[in-house]
């Protein structure tokens, strides 16, 4: 067993397909760590973009049947009311190869917190905010 992830909170998205992840997720940058095929029933992937990692469940449309989320409707946004940050180096020239296949919600803005940031939706509906780094820590404006 390898050492423990850097980071004491994974996230862990419910999606149907892992090829679109792969495409999409790998378009921005991530690449698969370890996956298990879905066999019938869910499979598990794992995706790396610098420190950042994501887990993908499912894999297949068994995930409509997961004990939780199958209380809701199939064609619900997924991860409503969450949003997913992801910090990257050189924002505008990743801005200009991202609109080109991943749906703006909100362009690339200078926002009053002194950072640049723009917003896409995936292909399942996931919110991510991509933004310049900075110390979420420690993001009090003058601090």
């Amino acid at each position: 067993m390898g050492k423990p992830a850097l980071s004491d909170v994974i996230l862990e998205l419910h999606v149907p397909n892992f090829e679109e992840v792969k495409d999409f997720y790998g378009r921005l940058g991530f690449k698969a760590v370890w996956e298990q095929e879905p066999d019938g029933f869910k499979g598990y992937l794992v995706m790396k973009r610098r420190n950042a990692i994501l887990c993908f469940w499912g894999g297949n449309d068994e995930i409509y049947n997961h004990p939780y989320f199958k209380k809701f409707p199939k064609n619900m946004k997924r991860g409503y009311a969450v949003e997913t940050v992801i910090f990257v180096e050189n924002i505008e020239t990743y801005y200009e190869k991202v609109k080109r296949f991943a749906k703006v919600v909100e362009e690339l803005t200078l926002q009053p917190w002194g950072n640049k940031d723009f917003r896409i939706e995936d292909p399942f509906g996931f919110y991510l905010r991509i933004s310049e780094p900075y110390n979420t820590l420690y993001a009090e404006k003058g601090s």
